[in-house]
């Protein structure tokens, strides 16, 4: 019975929505993967591609680590440990699919969240209350091929404060590239990768 009640709704939340003005999106607030070594992952995209490691912090009980792509965007990092590495050429699908890894789209402000949250509820999207991670605050839901996204703002913007800042750096036992970051004002060392060939060469 649900779902002949959300069929008849969709009519009239799409034509709800197309009164409505359009959220005010700002980028890609982050993009998270998952990675089973943070020191490395650190060395990696700070070190060798230049991408400023602009906040630490806990999640549960792994490392949640970002770096900024460009104001207001980052990509982002939970430590799994244990996660295995993908060893497969760009573009190939993997055997086992994972849904931990999701999309979080960038907006200026609690108001648009909120707005944003009011119409995926108005077009019968399952939605989360606001979460508070602390210098950030989202919401989550999903796309129809079940991706699992979320949509964020910055209470503390980190992609413009300097590595080492008291606001944003709140792990309180990092990995050593960071602490390295913070005392030398730079990495010792960085990682070295291959390329993976696929059945038509490297992608």
């Amino acid at each position: 019975m649900a779902s002949v009640t959300r069929e008849l709704d969709a009519a009239t939340a799409a034509a709800s929505l197309a009164e409505q003005s359009l959220p005010t999106w700002q980028g890609v607030n982050h993009l998270a993967l998952v990675t089973p070594d943070m020191d490395a992952t650190v060395r990696f995209y700070h070190g060798v591609l230049g991408m400023p490691l602009v906040a630490t912090l806990m999640a549960g009980p792994m490392r949640h680590y970002f770096f900024r792509i460009a104001p207001g965007n980052t990509v982002a990092f939970f430590e799994w440990n244990g996660a295995a590495t993908f060893a497969k050429p760009a573009g190939m699908p993997t055997r086992t699919p994972l849904q931990f890894d999701h999309l979080s789209f960038n907006l200026p402000d609690r108001d648009a969240l909120l707005g944003l949250q009011s119409r995926l509820r108005g077009a019968g999207v399952g939605v989360t209350e606001v979460i508070d991670h602390g210098m950030i605050k989202s919401i989550y839901f999903t796309d129809p091929a079940g991706i699992a996204l979320e949509a964020s703002y910055w209470e503390t913007d980190a992609t413009p404060l300097p590595v080492g800042d008291e606001r944003t750096f709140l792990d309180a036992d990092p990995v050593p590239a960071v602490r390295e970051l913070q005392s030398q004002g730079r990495l010792s060392s960085v990682p070295q990768t291959d390329l993976v060939d696929g059945p038509m060469g490297i992608v």
